[in-house]
């Protein structure tokens, strides 16, 4: 009878235990046709030699997003306190190959987390403050094909290794995080990453930086209002690549949305361009149709340092 108590006790503690946690597995589907002909963004597409030529495009700088996988978990610890772990791995609809976005197997996200009311502490591999900053103000949703994205990589950070950051709660629309990486994980040279928000009703404003030591400081400021239908974002971004050349200037652009149709136009100018010694007038033109909350089709052309590249395709997020 004992014995039989003390099972039933231990599976209704498991069973508490188990409640108290989640496990969710999702993903993104992304496929489509087109063509890439600028140097610049075929170095970040998964294309072949031809890439110059109207062929299938997966997890490439014309496709809204890269396909991927993940699992993502938390756990209540109770008193406030969560644990938590997300690992994400990109997928190549082309070949079913893994794309690791410069990593291995789980190239976009290998981290772990402790969260509560103080903020959330996170170690590992994960897109970077920075990019968290920019994300707040850029008006495709942060697509492969921005043109933001495409001329200045979101502040030159997407992803970071071995980082450490500190994110704050929400303090009426503002926030920060700091990330770090120590020298020793980053071939002797420590890292710093951090982004300020503010991000409340129809205003957006994100702050983004980042320095490697012994190279400049990495920096962009933008800001996004929504109103009705329609938003209007603009930015100011100075990057530098990695021979410290330097590469700056500013974006101005708007969306509209009707019913499922949506619209956004895109622009960026160089005010300084070291990459190329040339200044370049850039832009996006992207027109989606929502099929569902979670499908939507898309088209795009994105002129990109005196190259034109376009793409149409098909996203499903699950």
């Amino acid at each position: 009878m004992k014995k039989s108590l003390i099972a039933l006790a231990a599976l209704a503690a498991s069973g508490a235990a188990m409640a108290q946690s989640s496990v969710t597995l999702y993903g993104v589907a992304d496929a489509g046709v087109g063509r890439i002909k600028s140097p610049l963004a075929r170095a970040g597409s998964n294309t072949d030699g031809a890439s110059d030529k109207t062929q299938f495009l997966s997890g490439s700088a014309m496709n809204n997003g890269n396909s991927r996988i993940g699992v993502r978990g938390v756990e209540d610890l109770g008193g406030g306190l969560k644990a938590g772990f997300n690992f994400e791995s990109g997928l190549d609809l082309d070949q079913g190959d893994t794309l690791g976005s410069g990593g291995g197997f789980w190239g976009r996200a290998a981290n772990l987390w402790l969260g509560g009311n103080w903020g959330t502490f996170k170690m590992g591999r994960s897109l970077t403050p920075s990019y968290y900053g920019a994300a707040v103000w850029e008006l495709t949703g942060t697509a492969n094909y921005s043109v933001v994205g495409s001329t200045f990589g979101f502040a030159n950070s997407l992803r970071n290794n071995s980082q450490f950051s500190y994110k704050t709660p929400d303090f009426g629309g503002f926030s920060a995080e700091l990330g770090y990486i120590l020298k020793a994980d980053n071939t002797d040279r420590s890292k710093v990453d951090m982004n300020l928000i503010y991000a409340n009703g129809p205003i957006g404003v994100g702050l983004s930086a980042n320095k490697t030591k012994g190279t400049s400081t990495n920096y962009a400021i933008g800001g996004k209002y929504s109103f009705s239908n329609f938003a209007l974002a603009a930015s100011y971004t100075n990057v530098n690549n990695a021979a410290n050349a330097r590469r700056r200037g500013f974006s101005i652009g708007g969306s509209a949305t009707f019913g499922a149709f949506a619209l956004t136009v895109d622009l960026t100018r160089d005010t300084k361009n070291e990459w190329t010694g040339k200044k370049y007038t850039n832009g996006v033109v992207e027109a989606k149709y929502a099929l569902s909350k979670r499908t939507f089709v898309y088209g795009a052309y994105l002129r990109l340092d005196g190259d034109n590249n376009y793409g149409i395709g098909v996203r499903h997020n699950f």
